[in-house]
């Protein structure tokens, strides 16, 4: 009973009402226990503070948990304290009770009057300032700055300097303030000397490390930083080498460790990533389940791109997510969560799918709002959207707007946010860009066997005036022509998905080491081009040009009949169709190109041009691919109109490998009188040419830092095909034509080195078919740079 009471007591106390005991109501023990009790605590009166400068006293107050009409009890005065010094605003706190009024003493943080940085060489300033917490007129704590610190030494590791070392050093001034020095050793870039892997059997080391973002270092890579060791870049390397191996079938594929050991020296690190590859899985039964009553099952599942006894990808799984919501939207519901429930059979080595389709809450864009665009026009932004207000929010579709204005290449980033709108089924998104630099001033060099010297000056502005435009001038000089063009494209014209623009040329081709004779074209065209699939487009074009042909005065009859200047007026087309896993390397699939022209919609020169491009690409191992590249073309004269040299295919060279350019095809000869044997003279090109070619193209066990692959290749085709008023006969002189469209073909291994000063070409290819006035040229080589 004692022990109660005196819990009540101190209760009473605590909250500041007046505690009476009566004896009456006691027994004597709890009487005598209230006598040896302690005085009452005094109520505070008043609390003054001291100490602050630039603080509010009722500030200070406000933190406060006593306050006047209070008994100043010892856990709250505790409280009170802790509380002053969590809010950065001091850095000392002392509360003395003085009976009924109360001293706090403050001593207040320092305010910062300007941040320095020193040491720095290979960061900016601005790069460092932005990451830190530590600002002029901001509060100084020794917390923040160490934590400053630490945010330092991460800004140097991921920039591939892990030896960096912060100090940080205060430097007192007048009215309480202070000067932060922030001194940095950077130390050196901490590189990658090596990437290893351990578990790959179906991949080989140089094919994985092409997957990863970090490179290993090497000299020329100066411009760059992602031969730095960032463990950042090292985490998405991984999620990189998992999709690789889930789109190749490896269902099961894991990333076991990677490990980064820095070496003895400090300076760079051995990267070694252990890999489980798996077993090659194939998809199973593939199946679509809804209870949506308006959704066609079987109809969706015709509308996937995977099927049974296909090899396991895990893209064709987002594309079958993408294909069945834009499907559902199409029938007008634009709110389906799309579940894809995966079941791996080990026995079989299949992957069996089913895609749940349920039907979501409906949610409405509200507003769009377009934001960061300094330069660019909202309109040019908004026309790559898929969406506009009033639609139904579908995920896919923002999705698909984000990729389009990634597309344009203005923007560094492109973020699509949701927030809540208005209502419940209301929503906003906005369209957050960082502009980027769009001009271009480019100066390229080059060397082939065939031009010699080759250069290049262009400057172009991918973003006119912020309006999307394209423009484009350049100036191209080499040993056998010189060009000059402009060009100018709207990739939106009248607000719609069509690409018109229009080039003005000037071009002239010297063609005496050829043919014995030289042309100079001036003119212009017209654009006009539209999207037909997603994997397919259409342009459209008409030109109008000037062709002026010297001959030299050595160039046999057939030559000096083409002499003169033409007006051509051609009206074409060009379709386009691809299918490839990769735009730059292909391993898989294909792309064809069929464009034909129509002269004589005015002008001078009537005919119909028509050509066909087909390349083939199948991964056969590894980094192994072969392909199979089928090039055709066919000029039909009409009008009774002949087809002049200049409008005639050449082949040969690049074109052709194991020939001179123009090196196969129709051509003058004479005959010697004493052996027979034919003499070659001026080539005169064809109306008809068909080439294929095989390759494959493979790694040559080099490290991949020396960026040197090969391949061997045979090529097979003819060129032919001459009008008969552009042939002479050989009875009637020592001259005459000869065309037989006799098959040729080579064979050959070619070098491909991605060079630090641009890619080189080397060519090595034996003409084993060939007829006796054809020119054969056994090696050829060519590089390019730019800078």
């Amino acid at each position: 009973m004692v022990s109660v009471l005196r819990v009540l007591f101190a209760t009473l106390m605590t909250l500041g009402l007046p505690a009476v005991v009566s004896a009456q109501q006691t027994d004597p023990a709890t009487a005598e226990a209230a006598v040896e009790a302690p005085a009452a605590l005094p109520v505070i009166r008043q609390i003054l503070v001291e100490g602050n400068q630039r603080v509010e006293v009722d500030t200070v107050l406000s933190y406060l948990l006593i306050q006047p009409g209070q008994v100043a009890d010892e856990r709250l005065t505790n409280l009170s304290i802790h509380t002053l010094l969590a809010t950065g605003l001091f850095s000392d706190a002392q509360i003395e009770n003085r009976g009924e009024i109360v001293l706090v003493r403050v001593m207040e943080n320092p305010i910062i009057n300007r941040v320095v940085l020193e040491g720095n060489q290979a960061i900016d300033d601005d790069k460092i300032t932005d990451e830190i917490q530590a600002q002029p007129r901001a509060i100084f704590t020794r917390a923040r700055v160490q934590s400053d610190v630490q945010r330092i030494i991460e800004v140097y590791r991921r920039s591939g300097r892990f030896a960096a070392t912060v100090t940080p050093k205060i430097v007192e001034q007048p009215q309480n303030r202070v000067d932060l020095v922030f001194e940095i050793s950077e130390g050196p870039v901490t590189g990658v000397r090596r990437i290893n892997f351990i578990g790959n059997e179906t991949f080989s080391d140089n094919r994985l490390r092409r997957e990863l973002v970090t490179r290993e270092s090497r000299w020329w890579r100066f411009y760059g930083s992602n031969d730095n060791y960032d463990p950042d870049r090292l985490e998405y390397d991984r999620e990189l080498l998992r999709q690789f191996y889930q789109n190749r079938g490896y269902a099961n594929f894991r990333v076991l460790s990677a490990v980064a050991e820095l070496t003895p020296d400090q300076e760079s690190f051995y990267i070694t990533i252990t890999i489980d590859e798996g077993e090659l899985y194939n998809f199973g039964a593939v199946t679509v389940s809804t209870e949506i009553e308006d959704l066609n099952e079987e109809y969706l599942a015709a509308l996937l791109p995977v099927r049974e006894g296909d090899v396991f990808r895990g893209e064709l799984i987002e594309q079958s997510i993408d294909a069945l919501t834009f499907a559902a939207g199409a029938s007008g519901y634009a709110f389906v969560n799309v579940r894809p429930v995966t079941e791996r059979d080990r026995d079989t080595k299949t992957v069996v799918v089913e895609f749940v389709i349920d039907e979501g809450p409906r949610v409405y864009i509200e507003r769009i709002d377009i934001a960061g665009n300094t330069r660019t026009l909202d309109r040019i932004v908004r026309r790559e959207l898929d969406i506009v207000e009033g639609d139904a929010f579908n995920q896919v579709l923002v999705d698909r707007s984000r990729n389009n204005i990634r597309r344009l290449g203005f923007f560094e980033e492109v973020e699509l946010e949701e927030t809540p709108g208005s209502a419940p089924d209301r929503a906003r998104v906005r369209v957050q860009v960082t502009e980027q630099p769009t001009g271009e001033l480019a100066f390229g060099a080059g060397f082939s066997s065939t031009d010699s010297f080759l250069v290049d000056l262009s400057i172009s502005e991918r973003n006119l005036r912020g309006r999307g435009q394209f423009l484009r001038f350049r100036v191209s000089v080499s040993g056998t022509r010189e060009t000059i063009d402009v060009r100018f494209t709207e990739p939106r014209f009248l607000d719609r998905n069509l690409a018109a623009g229009f080039d003005l040329f000037r071009v002239n081709s010297d063609f005496l080491s050829e043919a014995s004779f030289q042309t100079a074209s001036t003119g212009g065209s017209l654009r006009l081009g539209f999207p037909v699939t997603a994997q397919a487009n259409l342009q459209l074009r008409y030109t109008l040009r000037t062709d002026d042909v010297q001959v030299y005065s050595t160039a046999s009859q057939a030559l000096r009949d083409q002499a003169g200047s033409r007006v051509t007026s051609v009206l074409g087309y060009t379709l386009n169709w691809s299918r490839l896993d990769d735009p730059i390397e292909p391993h898989n699939g294909f792309r064809f190109q069929f464009s034909q022209d129509f002269a004589g919609f005015g002008g001078d020169v009537r005919y119909v041009q028509t050509e066909f491009t087909g390349s083939y690409f199948k991964g056969l191992f590894g980094d192994v691919v072969a392909s199979f590249n089928m090039n055709s073309g066919f000029i039909l004269p009409w009008s009774g109109d002949s087809v002049r040299i200049n409008d005639r295919f050449f082949k040969g060279g690049s074109s052709f490998r194991g020939f001179e350019v123009a090196g196969v095809g129709p051509r003058v000869v004479s005959r010697d009188p004493t052996t027979g044997d034919l003499i070659r003279q001026d080539a005169l090109g064809g109306r008809l040419y068909a080439i294929g070619s095989l390759e494959v193209n493979f790694p040559l066990g080099l490290p991949e830092q020396y960026g040197v692959r090969g391949s061997v290749f045979t090529e097979f085709g003819t060129l032919g095909l001459l009008d008969e008023s552009d042939q002479i006969d050989e009875a009637t002189g020592q001259l005459f034509t000869v065309d037989d469209l006799a098959l040729r073909a080579s064979a050959g291994v070619s070098i491909f080195w991605d060079s630090p000063f641009g890619p080189v070409r080397f060519d090595f290819a034996q003409a084993f078919m060939r007829e006796d006035y054809d020119k054969a040229e056994f090696f050829r080589f060519s590089t390019r740079t730019g800078f």
